[in-house]
């Protein structure tokens, strides 16, 4: 018997999947501001026709449910806290179906990611449970909740992991203006993150940018070949040495126990606008790019058979950083000169110098600033960049100030807290609400919305020139920031608080007529505060605790 399919009943059915898809997605953009916002910037794409504005809201949705799972995982990770097992077991398991299941490279490292970053996070809950229970992520002067998208706060997963084996890894973070225009003028410059394992090798290689680099902690060598010479330089925590685009270098780490960990501030010069390393050693992997050549040019080129080459440039797959034993890291440290050395570079080396060992530009119980400018050295003028370190003593803040010239790309190297910035650029819809439902734009004036975040290890976010900002240190430990200044020639650091506000020599009658209050009042909060750039947080409940880097 011929099956007749019921007709009124499939139109039904039909209308009711559409009628449910349509909801859902209406029901998504509802509770989602920030996916309306992306919907509502596709359709005014001018440039787009019809289907690629669709595309555009399909890819919206996609990322709001991704994000949407996420939060769901993480507030499920909180429920079962209790119960849970241990995170590293959790993360191995992770990964493990990560690699079982049928997917790509990419896809495969994307998914081994997401393990590692949710197991991150629930160690980091774990140890705040055990720490003290309802404590909060980041203290605020109230509550906040943090906008994932603005485009000055970066973390885990706005970089890239462009190099990783099991002794270590690589991350570069995306552009600064991948996400907003605001950054188009530093769109030349990349953060990049070097972890080495104990007694591990990386492999030689050179880059298409110049380079600024900072030991976050371990100990080191660094090997530069330039065409002329070669030198070797032991490197240790607070460590700054400038790379130039091209130099071949590799390193090690000498350490029994501790990694070797390297931020990086990259400027590239390459005409593609793009950072690449290149690997001349190696093989499969890292892949060397001598095998990009025909067998007849490596053969001529070497003046050696076919065999040999392909023996050379065939053997290597454990990656760009190996395993290497204590003798051959002895070997590779035999001429290794200084290191650690005081301000500033010394001889015509160019080796590193040490920028923890030199006097704190400011310092007081509440933290210590550790700054090199351009005037102080020739390797950074020629780069028109700065370097600082801010120690912040728990409980502590620093800021608020602003810089004249200046553009901050500051690197959260250890503890916890959070920065807030006024910023002219952002609108209410673009980073949360503001106290008291945020106040209205007078005409004549200019509207500064708060820019905030959480600060933990590994957090890179951006302080454009003239925006004041402030940092603030969790109560249970010291917060440690690195910055790069870009444009940092002839730079000015402005103080809006303490000894030094530039508020306080505004004379009586330009304070009262700015403030339209008495000058006397205007003084009196003015000089209330005693110390300069360190002052006790706003949560701040104990006394002493000086900050040591």
């Amino acid at each position: 018997m011929a099956f007749k399919p019921n007709l009124p009943l499939l139109a039904f059915l039909l209308l009711s999947l559409f009628f449910l898809s349509t909801t859902l997605a209406l029901s998504l953009a509802t509770k989602d501001p920030e996916l309306k916002q992306c919907k509502q910037q596709c359709r005014h794409q001018e440039r787009f026709d019809k289907q690629q504005r669709q595309q555009c809201e399909q890819k919206c949705e996609e990322y709001s449910r991704e994000k949407q799972q996420r939060e769901r995982e993480e507030q499920q990770g909180r429920e079962g806290h209790c119960n849970r097992e241990d995170p590293q077991q959790q993360c191995e398991k992770c990964q493990r179906q990560c690699r079982e299941q049928e997917q790509g490279q990419h896809d495969e490292r994307q998914c081994e990611k997401r393990c590692e970053e949710r197991r991150i996070e629930q160690e980091r809950e774990q140890g705040r449970g055990r720490e003290g229970g309802d404590n909060p992520r980041w203290e605020g002067s109230e509550e906040e909740e943090e906008q994932g998208n603005t485009p000055y706060v970066y973390r885990d997963e706005h970089f890239e992991t462009r190099i990783k084996t099991q002794e270590g890894k690589v991350r570069i973070l995306e552009r600064f203006s991948k996400r907003s225009e605001l950054l188009r003028g530093i769109e030349n410059y990349r953060v990049a993150i070097l972890e080495a394992n104990p007694n591990t090798f990386v492999l030689p290689h050179h880059c298409d940018a110049e380079g600024v680099f900072f030991v976050v902690k371990g100990r080191g060598t660094i090997s530069m070949v330039c065409q002329d010479n070669s030198e070797t330089f032991n490197l240790q925590r607070g460590d700054i040495l400038r790379v130039r685009a091209g130099t071949t270098i590799y390193l090690t780490n000498k350490d029994n126990h501790e990694k070797l960990m390297i931020a990086k501030l990259l400027q590239h010069v390459s005409s593609t606008g793009r950072y690449q390393e290149f690997f001349g050693t190696g093989g499969e992997n890292p892949e060397s790019f001598y095998r990009a050549f025909s067998m007849e040019v490596l053969e001529a080129a070497f003046n050696s058979p076919r065999e040999k080459i392909e023996r050379l440039f065939g053997q290597q797959t454990k990656g760009a950083i190996v395993k290497a034993s204590q003798e051959q890291i002895r070997a590779l440290s035999r001429h290794a000169q200084g290191g650690g050395g005081h301000f500033p570079f010394g001889g015509e080396s160019k080796g590193p110098f040490n920028l923890l060992k030199k006097r704190p530009t400011d310092s007081n119980r509440h933290g210590q600033l550790y700054e090199v400018n351009t005037n102080e050295c020739k390797e950074l003028e020629e780069l028109n960049l700065a370097v600082s370190f801010a120690n912040i003593t728990r409980g502590s803040m620093l800021g608020p100030f602003y810089c004249s010239k200046a553009t901050k790309v500051a690197v959260v190297v250890e503890g916890t807290g959070y920065f807030e910035m006024a910023c002219p650029h952002m609108s209410s819809g673009q980073q949360g609400r503001q106290e008291g439902g945020g106040s209205q734009r007078q005409e004549g004036g200019a509207h500064y919305q708060k820019v905030s975040a959480r600060l933990s290890p590994g957090v890179v976010y951006v302080v454009p020139a003239g925006h004041p900002v402030v940092a603030v240190a969790s109560g249970d430990q010291n917060l440690q920031i690195l910055c790069f200044d870009i444009n940092a020639k002839d730079n000015e650091k402005y103080h809006l608080a303490g000894k030094k506000n530039i508020m306080k020599k505004l004379e009586k009658e330009a304070q009262e007529l700015s403030f339209s209050i008495p000058a006397r009042e205007v003084e009196e909060i003015l000089n209330k505060q005693d110390e300069t750039f360190f002052f006790p947080g706003p949560h701040q409940r104990q006394e002493g605790g000086r900050a040591y880097a």
